[in-house]
């Protein structure tokens, strides 16, 4: 499983990618994109999201957090995981923090990881 900016380039080794923001990412066309479905669901919620605003400090938090709403509605997650058992599958968000957001801690939650290990890569 991979996680990449939607302003990167799309490659084939990207297998099924799904955007898992709430929002859309600005200035990006769909057809640019490229992406099997967008799974708003799978985002962290509007309030998590601006409680977090991308602060390092609060990363241990808003994983905590994020991780619990995933637990409360796991159906949101099916198509990752329908993906994933035929091949590659790329997570796909527009924050600028490559290393603290929600893509990068949703493929943890899917791997069964902590908080620590989702920045660690």
């Amino acid at each position: 499983m991979r996680v990449k900016r939607a302003y990167d380039l799309v490659e084939a080794e990207d297998g099924t990618r799904f955007l898992v923001d709430r929002l859309w990412p600005r200035g990006v066309s769909k057809a640019r994109l490229h992406v099997a479905e967008w799974l708003k669901d799978a985002a962290p919620s509007t309030e998590l999201r601006r409680s977090f605003g991308h602060d390092p400090d609060r990363w241990a938090e808003f994983c905590r957090r994020y991780f619990a709403e995933l637990d409360a509605k796991p159906e949101v997650l099916a198509p990752i995981r329908e993906a994933l058992a035929r091949g590659e599958v790329t997570l796909v968000y527009a924050a600028r923090d490559r290393v603290r957001n929600n893509a990068v801690a949703l493929k943890a939650y899917l791997e069964g990881m902590n908080c620590e290990a989702a920045s660690a890569d």
